[in-house]
């Protein structure tokens, strides 16, 4: 297939390299930068482009940009391109963005989380697809299935659900990370000594739900060690993430409902 990619941050600098690999011809890069574009075009062989205007003609368009800019490019490219095939990689995005825009055009969704530094093996990342017709969905299908050999169908409906929780277990246990990483630098520990933990966190859950996974204060219901990291927090979001966590934690234990107050705001036992 030859295949235009609309953007080129992390994701599309994943994605350009797969398609290659497994056999297609990538056309063109567009970004916003010219930079941006010709380092990635340079890397797959395609044109790089700052513009949508600049565009040659290609059997299918992916656009992987964030979004926000979608429907701008959308109304712009699509009638350009009449019998391409229009698809964008948006956890959150509907189908129904390209419709009155396009004859032919879906969804192409890698769940995984994308760096530029990081190489990554497609064929192990669940690609969620959809199409606006069984002839469309198809092809979207084969073209995800020369990428992953975890091909799924999932609605608009349903993917924005399944983005959420890619938010949560991803994006937020990250930022969690992010914040561990200031506490031990601000102590003058390496943040590497957290590794031994973080690693068993995630083995656990191969074999368990996360839920009988938990542990902790919060699971506990030990108040007396949160109130101490409580009072230890001087920074006002830490001092709530940590509280709204310890809340929503042990409103899962029925031995310990009552929720955890911020530092100043306790209620009495």
């Amino acid at each position: 297939m030859t295949i235009t990619l609309v953007g080129a941050g992390n994701l599309a600098t994943s994605l350009a390299p797969a398609l290659v690999q497994a056999g297609h011809r990538i056309m063109a890069v567009v970004s916003r930068t010219t930079a941006s574009a010709a380092s990635l075009a340079e890397r797959v062989g395609a044109k790089a482009c700052t513009s949508v205007e600049q565009l040659p003609a290609s059997d299918a368009c992916i656009f992987s940009v964030t979004d926000d800019a979608l429907p701008g490019l959308v109304a712009r490219l699509c009638p350009r391109h009449p019998e391409a095939l229009f698809l964008h990689t948006a956890g959150s995005v509907s189908i129904d963005l390209f419709r009155g825009h396009a004859k032919r055009f879906g969804v192409l969704y890698p769940m995984q989380t994308f760096s530029r530094i990081k190489a990554i093996d497609f064929s192990t990342i669940p690609i969620f697809v959809e199409a606006n017709s069984d002839a469309t969905l198809q092809v979207v299908g084969e073209l995800a299935h020369t990428l992953s050999t975890d091909v799924r169908t999932l609605s608009s409906a349903d993917r924005l659900r399944l983005h959420i929780a890619a938010v949560f277990s991803c994006n937020f246990t990250n930022h969690c990370m992010t914040l561990a990483d200031r506490m031990m630098r601000e102590a003058g520990l390496d943040f590497h000594l957290l590794m031994p933990l973080i690693r068993e966190t995630f083995r656990k859950l191969e074999q368990m739900p996360p839920a009988e996974a938990q542990t902790g204060p919060a699971a506990r219901g030990d108040k007396g060690v949160m109130r101490k990291h409580l009072d230890m927090l001087d920074d006002v979001t830490m001092r709530r993430i940590y509280a709204d966590m310890s809340e929503s934690i042990m409103a899962k234990a029925p031995l310990f409902p009552s929720p955890l107050s911020p530092k100043g705001q306790e209620g009495s036992e």
